[in-house]
């Protein structure tokens, strides 16, 4: 069957995670600012104040991307460099910086995948209580607005959130991400005002003329470790899974057995009918499968995790799978059936400590293009590729030790090296375009 005509292939980045410049041109300060200059939290005591210089480097990020031959090229805005204050008046400044780099794209026929939140919340609305305040979905709306504003006329695809479920369970839950709360199922109300905010967005996207609308999830597939772990895994996947998906297909949220009180208590009428807003696609966010077990019967979680073993694994420790993503991508077709808008592989990629000859990264892009084009030939339709990263980064908590990019960054001196997996994927997509 192969791919369907249009087919995008693109790289994906993240504002806090390679632009630096943190105080430069307006910009405000954002959780991550706080969270990384915050002793203990992350490794190395590294933080983003620099990261890849992207803020000042990007014509050359521009133009590695035009010799990759990408399609698409999914970056963040940073709402701090937008607003800082997290609301009001606009940072023009800041938008200008996007409004040269969505240009440059364009000119080099490279299509502007637009996430408006990839986890730099402005500090000033968490001080007013963040995500667990419901006030904070507005102001994201208005916000969305305000960028879809000065650049809606050529961003052709537009992203409201990046894995909400990690800002709710790493940032609220556990406190291992930025702000570092540990409110555990306390933290249920940021998944909805989250959601919310996204419902929100999308009106305020469509009203300046939005193309293309979407969200993009995390997904891992839970597996029980026994028979009996059963239960735990179907709780494990309503949390983690399906309650970031049934609000906006289905318009309900999943049963949360006895831990939804705090999430309910947060819902008011009409919310799920503004979440439920219809989308133009689904971002699918793979990395690996999750193992769960059975909770100690007086556990603060209705499950609790493994470790997947018997598998290769990243640089990371994370278990290669590419038969579980393609699981997941017929999973999220035959739960949803009609109600599931085309899909774009949002992330996929891995980590791995090779400096530029990184034959691992290259068996790991591939067995998981091929699963989800087995996928496809199953008749789910996906209609994009993305692979995180185009760059190493600052991989949040971890610092700069996880390397997840096809260039490869020297840190001391911001030279960008191609990989091997670099050259790899520009020949899948120029074999990709002239069968």
């Amino acid at each position: 069957m192969g791919l369907p005509a249009g087919f995008q292939w693109g790289v994906a980045t993240a504002a806090y995670q390679i632009e630096g410049a943190v105080d430069e041109d307006g910009r405000g300060p954002s959780t991550w600012d706080t969270f990384s200059h915050t002793p203990g939290r992350v490794a190395g005591g590294h933080n983003g104040d620099v990261a890849c210089d992207h803020y000042h480097r990007w014509p050359e990020d521009v133009a590695l991307m035009g010799e990759l031959g990408v399609d698409a090229y999914r970056f963040s805005v940073a709402w701090p460099r937008v607003q800082p204050s997290g609301s009001g008046a606009v940072n023009a400044r800041g938008l200008d910086f996007y409004e040269r780099l969505v240009d440059a794209l364009l000119e080099r026929h490279i299509s502007p995948t637009v996430t408006l939140y990839h986890w730099d919340l402005p500090q000033p609305l968490e001080d007013a209580g963040g995500w667990m305040n419901r006030d904070t979905a507005y102001r994201f709306a208005e916000y969305a607005y305000l960028v879809a504003e000065r650049l809606g006329d050529r961003v052709e695809r537009w992203i409201t959130l990046n894995e909400p479920m990690v800002v709710m369970a790493y940032g609220y839950a556990f406190g291992t991400y930025a702000p570092g709360r540990t409110l555990l199922m306390d933290a249920l109300p940021t998944a909805h005002h989250q959601l919310l905010g996204h419902g929100l967005a999308v009106n305020a996207l469509r009203g300046r003329n939005a193309r293309s609308v979407g969200l993009a999830n995390h997904y891992t597939p839970a597996w029980a470790a026994t028979p009996g772990d059963e239960a735990a895994a179907g709780a494990f996947d309503a949390v983690i899974n399906r309650l970031f998906t049934d609000p906006v297909l289905l318009g309900r949220y999943p049963d949360l057995g006895g831990h939804g009180a705090p999430l309910e208590a947060a819902v008011r009428a009409e919310d799920l009918k503004v979440i439920a807003a219809p989308l133009d696609f689904l971002g699918v966010n793979y990395y690996n499968p999750t193992l769960v077990t059975t909770p100690d019967a007086d556990g603060p979680l209705p499950f609790d995790l493994g470790e997947v073993t018997g598998y290769p694994t990243t640089g990371t420790g994370w278990p290669i799978v590419p038969e579980a993503f393609g699981d997941l991508l017929r999973g999220l077709k035959r739960t949803y059936g009609a109600a599931l808008p085309p899909l774009h592989i949002t992330e996929n990629g891995c980590s791995f400590p090779h400096e530029v000859d990184d034959e691992p990264r290259v068996e790991f892009l591939n067995a998981h293009i091929e699963a989800m084009k087995a996928a496809v030939d199953d008749g789910v339709d996906v209609r994009g590729y993305y692979v995180w990263s185009l760059l190493d980064n600052f991989e949040w908590s971890n610092g700069y030790g996880p390397r997840f990019g096809l260039v490869h960054v020297d840190y001391e001196t911001q030279r960008r090296t191609p990989r091997r997996s670099f050259g790899w994927y520009r020949d899948l997509i120029a074999a990709a375009r002239n069968p």
